[in-house]
């Protein structure tokens, strides 16, 4: 009786979920029709309709929604009381899908991942490599890494290392237009911008009076941060982006940090995310201390940036 109360609700979740009883169907590996009856079992149990049915909508009443949020907890109880047992006997095998922010999974993860495939060479990984914000249960999400806030409270996010940004140029742009001294001299250089984030045309600096705004321009933006680095390299302008994706360049001399003991950082945490209840999978969990061992560290930042030189002798 147990199993079959817990089958429906599972198949209730699912349904509500994926918006429909097709969908729910697809990905449960069930007929449309035994997802309807399940559901239909349920709210006869139960004596309350869980659902409004259209032919365009599937949306929970109001008894339906807080059986709901009841059930995914249960459900993730049983999960978790599960993987729990499991995982001391069982190694990290199966598919792992995640879902890479694009500067992380360009310039990051690839270098590392032949020591987690050695580590652990049952676990088959699909990697999909996007900045925008995944549907976790429509796309069968195992693990996310994504910069900034968590704003999905339903998640649970660990924290993997934070971002800095930092104010950089190639030594050509300098040696050309001379190493800018103060805030006030960005006002005077070509800043390379990125179209896709209109904020960050203010470059905030701390000043003894607080926190001050900078607003740039310059001649040349791009809606890819990847093309803004290569028009920083070639020497077009000043930009300042995530240290991430200049890091790299940043090591060989591709580009010189600026304005370093005024710049304000702003550091922005990288987290890794999941829903509930995943943590416990062995898959998962591995690939959540992997990142922690890899990149906690932040290994792409120069150790001694803040202290950079500030001369024009320096970007020569």
């Amino acid at each position: 009786m147990a199993d079959e109360r817990t089958g429906e609700m599972g198949i209730f979740v699912r349904a509500v979920e994926l918006g429909g009883f097709s969908a729910a169907a697809r990905a449960l590996e069930l007929t449309p029709s035994a997802v309807s009856k399940a559901i239909s079992r349920l709210e006869d149990r139960l004596g309350v309709r869980l659902l409004n049915r259209t032919t365009r909508s599937l949306t929970p009443t109001p008894e339906g929604a807080t059986f709901l949020e009841r059930s995914r907890r249960i459900l993730a109880d049983i999960d978790e009381a599960e993987q729990e047992i499991t995982r001391f006997r069982s190694a990290p095998r199966g598919r792992l899908r995640l879902h890479i922010s694009v500067a992380f999974g360009l310039h990051l993860l690839p270098p590392v991942l032949p020591d987690f495939v050695r580590r652990y060479p049952e676990v088959e990984l699909d990697i999909t490599v996007n900045d925008r914000e995944p549907d976790f249960a429509e796309e069968g999400i195992d693990l996310a890494v994504r910069s900034g806030d968590v704003a999905d409270q339903s998640l649970i996010a660990r924290r993997i290392c934070l971002m800095e940004r930092v104010i950089c140029a190639a030594p050509s742009y300098l040696k050309a237009h001379g190493v800018p001294r103060t805030p006030d001299d960005l006002l005077d250089h070509n800043c390379l911008l990125v179209s896709s984030h209109p904020d960050l045309a203010y470059w905030p600096f701390d000043t003894p009076q607080g926190l001050r705004s900078v607003k740039v321009g310059g001649n040349l933006m791009a809606n890819n941060a990847e093309t803004v680095v290569q028009l920083a390299i070639l020497g077009l302008g000043i930009t300042r982006l995530g240290d991430i994706l200049v890091g790299e360049p940043l090591h060989r001399k591709q580009l010189v940090p600026l304005l370093v003991g005024a710049h304000h950082v702003e550091p922005v945490p990288i987290h890794a995310m999941y829903l509930p209840g995943r943590h416990r999978s062995p898959k998962v969990a591995a690939m959540v201390e992997f990142l922690l061992e890899h990149f906690s560290h932040a290994p792409w930042r120069l150790p001694s940036r803040r202290s950079a030189p500030r001369s024009r002798a320096s970007v020569a």
